[in-house]
């Protein structure tokens, strides 16, 4: 896999949210991803956002334009210092929730895009990698 560019941004209040989403659009659009597929990285991104935020009073998103045979992506990083995921296995699951909503965030992202991975433990924060590829395989 090849890194054609990178960016980080600090997601560290509400405010932030607009000027990341605006940002992902950017890179989905240098790639030509269709609108379908912009779509979907972004409300996947945009639910990883708002879950760092209230998880984990924010964080750091790395944005990356990726080609791997002959194929171009966005992958995206979201990495905060917050209190982590206790049970990985059971926040993926739908309906799932420690914040009072639908528990819909985490497997729905994972719907959303092609590549998912999370990884959290209690006190060590959380770190979820997407990639949504411009085809959207």
């Amino acid at each position: 896999m090849i890194v054609l560019t990178k960016d980080t941004m600090q997601i560290l209040r509400e405010q932030d949210v607009v000027p990341f989403r605006n940002r992902v659009r950017e890179l989905a659009v240098k790639i030509g991803m269709s609108l379908v597929n912009q779509t979907k990285l972004i409300t996947a991104a945009s639910e990883l956002v708002r879950n760092m935020l209230r998880y984990a009073n924010g964080g750091k998103v790395i944005l990356e334009i990726i080609s791997k045979s002959a194929q171009s992506g966005v992958r995206l990083t979201f990495v905060d210092e917050g209190p982590g995921i206790a049970d990985v296995k059971q926040a993926m699951q739908d309906g799932f929730s420690t914040g009072r909503s639908l528990g819909l965030g985490l497997p729905g992202t994972k719907r959303l895009v092609n590549e998912f991975d999370i990884k959290s433990a209690p006190g060590q924060g959380t770190t979820v990698m997407i990639i949504h590829w411009k085809n959207g395989r």
